[in-house]
């Protein structure tokens, strides 16, 4: 059984859509996407820089176009399971049918821009710990105020939280943990500091009309598979504010028999999860075009 799954904010470097838009096809949707949301999704993904992508309002359509455009390349090749982390989900939720790609890209330029204004309320960031057992840095970051707004499994945690909670992390990190990284977002996603963020996706999400997914989708809530559009559409909405599990993901991967995972573009991240916390399971991630084959025929061997 196969698992494509969809990256998160953070994975976008400069000019990494530019290969994909030489496919057939592939900037004529893109312009009408752009059209749809208000946004030059090609400039974005193949002239700007590192600081204009950053911005949540920007990267997080930007990661959910390629990542529909990517897996619309691989063809009619029907994986077994979809799942996202963070932003994510938005893809997952399009590719099994919830949403079509045009109301998935609307809905998530809203959620990029209530993110961006709850995010300048206060000074707030994100920072990945690596290494460390959950026993030990979970208890930790609460002393220090911060929230474990990824546990992504495979060794890291990422904590969110004020600058000065998050400065005191680096002076004081949790026994076991080797490093604390910075991380270059805007601010504490999945944590209380998106509240206003919520409210706004309430609305938006209340003009809706989902379908039930046609694929088994794996939520990051709570790793739970969810065959319900409209359950679906609610957990998109309140994971804004609240932890990304991705390490139950994975769990809920092998209680489902995968075997082979494949991560849409910009790939790489959640690959790299993969090969640390799911030993035996195939792994490929679309970076380029070159990929594509390659995903064919591990998508064609491991299919349900």
């Amino acid at each position: 059984m196969l698992v494509l799954v969809a990256p998160g904010q953070g994975a976008q470097t400069p000019g990494f859509l530019t290969p994909w838009l030489d496919l057939p096809g592939a900037a004529d949707r893109l312009a009408a996407w752009s059209d749809a949301i208000g946004l030059d999704l090609a400039h974005y993904g193949t002239q700007a820089d590192a600081d204009a992508i950053r911005d949540t309002a920007v990267a997080q359509p930007l990661l959910v176009a390629a990542g529909l455009l990517s897996a619309a390349a691989l063809g009619e090749l029907a994986p077994g399971a979809v799942a996202g982390h963070s932003v994510g989900e938005f893809t997952a939720a399009a590719l099994a049918g919830v949403l079509d790609d045009t109301a998935a890209l609307q809905l998530v330029r809203k959620r990029g821009l209530a993110m961006a204004d709850a995010a300048a309320i206060t000074e707030t960031g994100m920072s990945a710990l690596l290494g460390g057992e959950p026993d030990t840095v979970l208890p930790h970051l609460d002393k220090l105020g911060l929230t474990p707004a990824n546990v992504n499994g495979a060794g890291q945690i990422v904590a969110a939280g004020t600058m000065a909670q998050l400065a005191a992390l680096a002076e004081d990190k949790p026994e076991g943990t080797r490093r604390v990284v910075p991380l270059k977002v805007a601010g504490a996603f999945h944590t209380e500091h998106m509240a206003p963020a919520v409210t706004v996706l309430q609305g938006a999400a209340a003009e809706l009309a989902p379908a039930d997914p046609k694929l088994t989708y794996v939520s990051n809530k709570d790793g739970r598979a969810v065959d319900s559009g409209a359950e679906v559409i609610a957990r998109l909405v309140g994971q804004v504010a609240n932890p990304v599990r991705w390490d139950l993901c994975m769990e809920t991967f092998k209680e489902l028999g995968v075997t082979a995972l494949v991560e849409v573009c910009p790939g790489g991240t959640l690959t790299g999860l993969a090969k640390r916390a799911l030993p035996g399971v195939q792994t490929l991630a679309l970076k380029t075009p070159d990929d594509l084959d390659a995903a064919r025929e591990l998508i064609a061997e491991h299919a349900a």
